[in-house]
């Protein structure tokens, strides 16, 4: 557990608060989606992230899950994409076809917000396998709508915990592209197969946030509290880019923390670490 002092303007944050890793990430993720209007929702901690931005940050954001629902308002934290509360106050529930067709591949999507096993320096994510693909150590569940949400989305938001497990130099498969090899690359692939996105703009772990520079590679740009940029460097596989100076993520404010352990996961089981 972590204890901050409230930063001036951060309302909310009334007295000193105690927070887990997690609960700074799952903040930070959702305070990136302040000002955008339409998310494609991917499991795990994509979800909670989404659902707590729509909660503070963002209260008019259109929540899209891959089951076939647009505008999702849901009265709790669904348990998976297939969960009946996601069409709770929906604007329309259709079918997967028409939600990818025309919504996804239509260039509907502002933000497609997703989770990865592995990632490397251009933000291609691997959720397919650890190992050759033949013989694996690890069979992972796959792309689902990952990699169409990563082609068409217009951004690409990632959230996902720092290690060298998952940060790697090179991914072991291909899931969902990035900036494939460098920006230069990922901008004539995109344009020549007629993608509708620009690729990841953000990644958000338990130690910071990354953004990604004109070579298209991640840069940490801000350190969570606590975390030092020795910890950033040694949880990489890469020689990690750093902004001069990286700023500091304001701690979570009492609202925030209030809302995830009461509201959206007082099980702690996204948060407990």
């Amino acid at each position: 557990m972590f204890q901050a002092d409230p930063p001036r303007g951060i309302r909310g944050m009334t007295e000193t608060a105690t927070f887990t890793k997690s609960e700074m990430m799952i903040v930070a993720a959702a305070r990136a989606l302040e000002g955008q209007h339409v998310c494609f929702v991917g499991v795990g901690l994509p979800n909670i992230a989404v659902n707590l931005a729509q909660r503070t940050v963002a209260p008019e954001l259109e929540m899209v899950y891959e089951a076939g629902v647009f505008g999702a308002r849901p009265s709790r934290l669904p348990l998976s994409i297939g969960d009946p509360t996601i069409v709770t106050g929906s604007t329309a529930v259709v079918s997967m076809l028409e939600l990818f067709g025309y919504y996804l591949q239509g260039g509907l999507i502002d933000v497609g917000f997703l989770g990865a096993a592995q990632i490397d320096r251009f933000g291609n994510i691997n959720t397919t396998v650890i190992g050759p693909y033949d013989h694996p150590t690890t069979r992972l569940p796959g792309s689902g709508g990952a990699c169409e949400i990563a082609i068409n989305a217009r951004e690409v938001f990632v959230i996902m915990r720092q290690s060298r497990r998952s940060f790697v130099e090179t991914i072991d498969f291909r899931t969902s592209p990035g900036n494939l090899g460098g920006a230069e690359q990922s901008e004539r692939v995109r344009r020549e197969g007629g993608w509708k996105g620009r690729g990841p703009t953000v990644v958000v772990t338990d130690l910071g946030i990354y953004h990604f520079d004109e070579t298209g590679e991640m840069r940490l740009d801000s350190l969570h509290p606590a975390a030092t940029l020795q910890d950033a460097r040694a949880t990489i596989g890469w020689d990690l880019t750093v902004a001069e100076p990286p700023a500091h993520t304001p701690p979570p404010t009492a609202d925030e923390l209030r809302l995830i352990r009461e509201d959206l996961d007082p099980a702690g089981i996204y948060t407990k670490s």
